[in-house]
């Protein structure tokens, strides 16, 4: 019976990789929490990943998420403004063409000698 060759010692033994499994994180699952307005930190959680991680790998769906969530806002508050909602009217007007509200202040002065105010001085003594 033929012995058993042994193994090759020249040769490198196969690394094993340690750490955890890869996570199979849905960009598109990201993308769409991002997009109803999730944080970071709760899209994490909900795909059992850490905050880093998503920082990471997941900067695009997260930033395109956010871009649907501001066009979809912006949307519903110009047709609210467009059917009249006055306060909508006034906050956009704010926002895009730099209207403010306007609050005066009066100062008056007035000057008033020693010579005025010695003689009602004396008088309530």
């Amino acid at each position: 019976m033929p012995k058993p060759a042994k193994p090759d010692a020249s040769k490198p033994k196969p690394k094993s990789k340690g750490g955890r499994p890869r996570l199979a994180i849905d960009p598109a699952q990201v993308e769409r929490m991002a997009a109803i307005g999730c944080t970071v930190e709760e899209i994490a959680v909900l795909v059992g990943c850490s905050k880093s991680t998503l920082d990471k790998g997941f900067s695009a769906p997260i930033e395109r998420g956010r871009m649907r969530l501001n066009r979809s806002l912006k949307r519903k508050q110009v047709q609210l403004a467009r059917q009249g909602n006055v306060t909508m009217l006034i906050w956009l007007g704010k926002q895009y063409l730099g209207q403010k509200e306007k609050s005066e202040a009066v100062v008056r002065e007035e000057v008033v000698t020693i010579e005025e105010i010695a003689p009602k001085l004396q008088h309530d003594a």
